[in-house]
């Protein structure tokens, strides 16, 4: 009797330490800073950069800074990320075999991969937990899975789930999550946080990208424009909860080195809008998952700035991280890449 095929579908984030302990922490920076995509320049220089200064100098503070938001149960990142995989492998039942995968850290793509070779999978489908599509993210992860998969001679069909930044099924669990804090909080601004990224990794515009008023357009987006993306995402999403006008804002956090980032940043944001009276604020964020960008520099620090300027009232939207309406939505946006209509790569 011949075997129906099987299907794997490999959930992948950025990662996590393994622990908020300092050498993990390091470890963990090494890795990732490493990474040619993340810190774009000659590989000397990023070595000498990541080893002598940014790990030396960062390290510590990152790590209290994980060791606030750490549980029970380990990394938010990485328990949202274990609970997700186990939703939607209920969901979807024996003809797909899910796995959870970290771009750094554990648990590391090749261990995921030898677990869903292990279920004598025929086809795979990458599914990058970014909303929007960006070098250091999804490009960094989809291109670690396609060298592993090279490494093991795997000839494996591969296809690879794009950015859903407006995908209705998404965008839909964004909302469930959303309105229970607006309707509570009733805010005078509802502001948009994106992780940022460095300009110079900006892709889709052509020539004017950045240089024009309208260079992020719907276009921009479709052709690949992190920034686009993000801004498109919190036009749709703004439209749902009927925002209008400057009851929303957008702005991009976790800049890092002195290279030009996209702007505005969440931090000045935050400041200058409680300086001009803003009272209320809740924070939507870009991630899937909270993370630290989220539960520490967001809900943390950015509260406690929003109050230091004068705010009175600070609430931070969870991310969708392992809700059922998440779980949901990925199932839907996955749907037609696991049924193999949509194409391979």
């Amino acid at each position: 009797m011949n075997r129906a095929p099987k299907t794997g579908l490999l959930l992948i984030n950025l990662g996590t330490p393994s622990s908020p302990d300092l050498p993990d922490v390091q470890r963990y920076l090494r890795k990732l800073l490493m990474d040619e995509r993340m810190l774009e320049m000659p590989a000397w220089r990023r070595f000498l950069l990541v080893q002598l200064v940014i790990v030396p100098g960062r390290s510590r503070r990152s790590a209290a800074s994980y060791q606030k938001i750490w549980t029970d149960r380990g990394s938010p990142l990485l328990v949202h990320g274990q609970d997700l995989r186990d939703l939607v492998e209920t969901q979807l039942g024996d003809g797909v075999a899910v796995e959870l995968g970290m771009r750094f850290g554990e648990p590391s793509i090749r261990s995921a991969l030898d677990r869903l070779e292990a279920r004598s999978i025929d086809r795979l489908v990458l599914f990058p937990l970014y909303a929007q599509s960006s070098s250091a993210s999804t490009g960094s992860s989809v291109e670690a899975v396609q060298t592993e998969l090279a490494r093991r001679g795997s000839r494996l069909d591969l296809e690879v789930v794009p950015a859903f930044y407006a995908h209705p099924a998404y965008l839909e669990a964004k909302r469930r999550l959303a309105v229970p804090v607006l309707e509570e909080l009733d805010p005078d601004l509802v502001l948009f946080s994106f992780h940022g990224v460095p300009e110079r990794q900006l892709t889709g515009s052509g020539p004017a990208c950045l240089e024009e008023p309208d260079c992020c357009s719907a276009d921009a987006a479709r052709l690949g424009c992190y920034r686009a993306q993000c801004l498109a995402s919190a036009r749709a999403q703004a439209e749902q909860l009927g925002l209008v006008g400057d009851q929303y804002a957008v702005s991009f956090q976790s800049r890092l080195g002195r290279t030009p980032w996209i702007t505005p940043f969440t931090d000045e944001v935050l400041a200058e809008q409680a300086e001009r009276g803003r009272r209320r604020v809740v924070v939507i964020s870009g991630f899937v998952a909270d993370c630290l960008e989220t539960l520490e520099e967001i809900r943390i620090r950015g509260r406690e700035l929003w109050f230091q300027n004068g705010g009175e009232a600070f609430e931070l939207v969870p991310a969708p991280n392992s809700s059922a309406a998440w779980a949901k939505a990925l199932v839907e946006i996955a749907g037609a890449h696991l049924l193999g209509t949509e194409g391979r790569s």
